[in-house]
């Protein structure tokens, strides 16, 4: 039910995973706006396989249309913020005034796992492009053995079956940020058994167009992709003149309620913030989530029957990596013992075949698409 208080102005900018679940909780109870230049949302889990599987082109843009009852999506980009006037400049030329700010612009991620231009047509087509490229090549190489990484290499191996696929991994093992060694020798024992060759312990350096491992050993391939890690979509703060804002990284600092350090109505969530915790759409969701109650408290005042609490980071959540539609590694965190590793079985129910389209359709108010 909607609060009875004087609507107050909440803007948003950034519509990717922590930016909508936001919205969405705090529409009921605020005037929301929610800025980003893209035509329609971006389920990036999906667009992996968008990349190399032509029936799944189209499955990662889902409308914003639904998305709030009361409040609106503005097609525009922010330049900057004027915090003295409590205003965002758009590239359009207007401002938009808040109450609140949520900064939720996510970060930079490498091809094929963007949204390329603006429109829907223009990111299927870099899709389609990235299909024609791997169904086409004799070779291909995929640079990181992170999520990304590894099940970017199932879906090629998949996507043709003729080629040479490569994974080519700086550390150890596969998937070693994700706190388990288990998770990535099944990744690597999966990927072997379907002929995708592994190489670990290899730094690949570029020289113009030329690819060489730290030995100086030339690496070749038809297709190259690199899934080595991503940049928090902050460029424009800094040009904006509030650098101040951001830690060495790039990172928003912020405090233990999400508050952008030194600023009472400016909140960063998602991504772009320096909380420590793994970089995933579960933290986003749960950044989200946290980010509504308290903003509610902060306009409510008194008036808000819970005082909030402190945001809890959670070092490892659980988090599936597809290995194509039928397989995957899943890792359940368990309270007082170590995390469990599930198998292909779990994964595919989970995660692998459906890509969480049903939950990311029922976040965008959109459960029957």
């Amino acid at each position: 039910m909607a609060t009875t208080m004087t609507a107050r102005r909440v803007v948003i900018i950034g519509g990717g995973y922590a930016g909508v679940k936001l919205a969405r909780d705090l529409d009921p109870h605020a005037e929301v706006t929610l800025i980003d230049l893209k035509e329609a949302f971006f389920h990036r889990i999906a667009s992996l396989r968008a990349s190399s599987d032509s029936a799944w082109t189209y499955a990662p843009f889902l409308s914003y249309d639904a998305l709030l009852a009361r409040g609106r999506v503005l097609r525009d980009k922010a330049l900057g913020v004027r915090t003295a006037e409590r205003e965002v400049v758009l590239a359009s030329g207007g401002v938009v005034t808040y109450d609140v700010l949520v900064l939720a612009t996510g970060a930079d991620y490498q091809e094929p796992a963007r949204f390329t231009g603006g429109t829907i047509a223009q990111a299927a087509t870099s899709f389609r492009a990235h299909q024609r490229r791997a169904a086409g090549a004799r070779s291909m190489l995929v640079i990181g053995g992170g999520p990304s990484g590894v099940e970017l290499s199932a879906e090629l191996r998949r996507a043709n079956p003729g080629a040479t696929v490569t994974l080519a991994h700086s550390g150890e093992h596969l998937l070693s940020r994700l706190g388990t060694g288990r998770m990535g020798r099944r990744a690597r024992a999966w990927l072997e058994t379907h002929d995708v060759r592994v190489l670990l312990n290899t730094l690949v350096t570029s020289a113009g167009s030329r690819l060489r491992d730290q030995a100086g050993s030339p690496l070749g391939a038809d297709v190259v992709f690199w899934t080595t890690g991503t940049t928090p979509n902050t460029l424009w703060l800094r040009l904006a003149g509030l650098g101040g804002w951001l830690d060495g990284s790039g990172h928003v600092r912020v405090d233990a309620h999400l508050r952008v350090l030194g600023q009472r109505d400016v909140f960063a969530i998602g991504d772009v913030n320096d909380v420590a915790e793994a970089k995933l759409s579960p933290s986003a969701l749960a950044q989200g989530q946290a980010a509504a109650h308290t903003i509610r408290a902060h306009l409510e005042g008194v008036r808000h029957s819970t005082p909030p609490r402190p945001y809890r980071p959670s070092p490892v959540r659980a988090f599936s990596v597809p290995f194509g539609p039928e397989g995957g590694s899943t890792l359940l965190p368990v309270l007082g013992r170590d995390a469990l590793v599930l198998g292909n079985r779990a994964t595919v129910r989970l995660k692998s075949r459906t890509l969480m389209m049903p939950t990311v359709q029922g976040l965008l108010g959109r459960p029957d698409q």
